[in-house]
């Protein structure tokens, strides 16, 4: 489905010039013949204009630090910003050997509960408290400490906090200046976040590497829905050891030994891409792009990691474990792709999913004809080439850059992390593109949209120019399209379904958009463009 230039233009037309000459740089029609155009991202959204964006403190804490199941992370600020990031993502958590069930603190909110004297005052003291009473309740093994905007602008100063407190209890405690402010969106906290992490504890661990096993890490895979674990279940079939999950059911104590792995595998390229680098940089270790998104994104997965090992019995198990999975979910597949086949989709996400989901809607017979992110970079979009051409801005400059250097112990070269000769490896790698992410460009047809950071009045214009059967977002503009008669699927956490990633995950999505799109509820809705005459942007209405 083809996108007309009409369409766009009526989109620009009630934008005030200064407004239209900003936002015509986020929206790129796909024409093949222009090769990979450029479109703008990581940039701040225009004032007055309502963004699905979130803020650095819900990348830090929200996505990264929060997930880690034997970390207490305390939020130091005011009591929202601490429940707005509570249990929203519903990073699952399990109990294990290593970690009892009375050190999983993912179902616990810690904050400070910043009032107006301390505002006055400062909340040093608040804080320091807090450590001090959570330390003697909970015993947890590491803390995290969660700045935002209130704490920016009085000047509390957590890292002498976190010092002293790490002191007075012989554990982990880090501070993270993650105020809300700071930076364009959530991608700033994942920044800073992965840069903590990388700094203060991976590498810290004293786990040695096992020749006899084969060792990986799946980074950007924070188990939404039990994602992790039917990713971990196939990987453990064909015979490959886990080290660590950044940062989905992990443990403070996985994450310090995850540098012992052969490769890293990165699933959510925007929110963890600095970790990959860093690790590569400090000892080594290469990474590949995977996607475990559908049912033939996942088997191009694995069969690009099994190339990768040079094993020849990897290669084998993979194909046997892919044929077993296959035999279970094609024929569920298609019973469900007599229901969507043919259908649209809009795919407004954050992290990878907007690109992600195309390949699982693919196997189903649909099409995403409009996707956008809510705070990528132009790398996300465009591929990894581009990353030269990027100029940083002053919020970009924010954030501090690690000098990395090779750890004078650990660092190994590529093909050594990959037990293989030289020549093979660069013979893998003229096939297998290792550290390199091509971006969700390539994936998008001819004629089809992406959009950047796309706002509510764009979205209703798309809506209606478009009547999408399907539309993908966000925990708070999904209540737009249903608004207007289109069934809408919240991809941040699911809408407490799951797992959708994996063979497994793939049968559940499918079952999931089929009912959606069939529920008797949406013939009870009249769409606007059913019943009005005018739309935004008509007479500048």
């Amino acid at each position: 489905m083809a996108i007309n230039h009409e369409v766009l233009d009526k989109i620009l037309l009630p934008y005030p010039d200064k407004v239209k000459k900003n936002r015509i740089k986020h929206i790129v029609r796909k024409n093949p013949e222009e090769g990979c155009q450029q479109i703008e991202a990581n940039t701040r959204t225009i004032p007055g204009i309502i963004s699905q964006r979130g803020c650095c403190y819900a990348g830090c804490k929200g996505v990264v630090v929060g997930p880690i199941k034997d970390m207490i992370t305390i939020t130091h600020g005011p009591v929202g910003c601490g429940y707005y990031s509570w249990g929203t993502r519903r990073n699952k958590a399990r109990a294990d050997e290593n970690t009892p069930p009375e050190q999983i603190y993912g179902a616990m909110c810690f904050i400070t509960d910043m009032q107006e004297p301390d505002i006055v005052f400062g909340g040093e003291k608040k804080l320091a408290k807090m450590i001090d009473e959570v330390v003697e309740i909970f015993h947890p093994r590491a803390i995290n400490i969660c700045a935002t905007c209130p704490i920016g602008l009085i000047g509390d100063d957590l890292g002498a906090v976190a010092k002293a407190a790490s002191e007075r209890h012989k554990i982990q405690v880090l501070s993270y200046n993650c105020e809300g402010y700071k930076g364009v969106s959530q991608s700033a906290g994942h920044h800073i976040a992965n840069n903590m992490l990388l700094e203060h504890v991976i590498g810290t661990g004293d786990a040695k590497s096992e020749p006899e096993k084969y060792v990986i890490n799946i980074l950007g895979e924070y188990n939404i829905g039990g994602d992790s674990w039917e990713i971990e279940r196939i990987l453990h079939d064909i015979g490959y050891t886990i080290q660590g999950v950044l940062t989905g059911d992990s443990s403070y104590e996985e994450i310090k030994n995850i540098h012992i792995a052969n490769l890293n595998l990165v699933m959510c390229h925007r929110s963890i891409n600095y970790i990959a680098e860093m690790m590569e940089e400090k000892y080594g270790t290469p990474w590949l792009k995977v996607n475990f998104i559908g049912v033939e994104a996942t088997k191009k997965s694995l069969r690009d990691l099994a190339q990768v090992t040079g094993d020849e019995t990897f290669i084998r198990k993979t194909e046997e474990v892919i044929a077993r999975e296959d035999s279970v979910v094609l024929p569920v597949l298609e019973q469900y792709r007599k229901i969507c086949a043919g259908k649209i989709a809009f795919a407004f996400v954050g992290g990878s999913r907007s690109h992600h989901y195309q390949h699982l809607l693919r196997d189903l017979g649909m099409e995403v004809v409009v996707a956008g992110y809510e705070f990528a970079h132009r790398d996300d979009y465009e591929g990894r080439q581009v990353i030269p051409t990027i100029k940083l801005d002053a919020d970009t400059k924010n954030i501090p850059e690690l000098d990395i250097k090779p750890d004078p112990e650990r660092y190994q070269e590529a093909h050594v992390h990959l037990n293989l000769s030289k020549e093979k490896y660069d013979e893998i790698c003229s096939r297998i593109p290792l550290g390199y992410y091509e971006g969700m460009y390539p994936d998008m047809k001819s004629g089809n949209l992406m959009i950047d950071d796309c706002n509510h009045y764009e979205a209703e214009i798309l809506v209606k120019r478009l009547k999408p059967d399907l539309f993908f977002a966000g925990v708070r503009d999904k209540y737009i399209a249903q608004k207007m008669g289109i069934p809408a699927k919240q991809l941040h956490s699911y809408d407490y379904s799951g797992p959708y990633a994996g063979f497994t995950g793939a049968m559940n999505f499918a079952r999931d958009v089929a009912h959606a799109m069939t529920t008797p509820a949406w013939r009870l809705i009249t769409p606007p463009w059913e019943k009005e005459t005018k739309e935004p942007g008509d007479n500048n209405a």
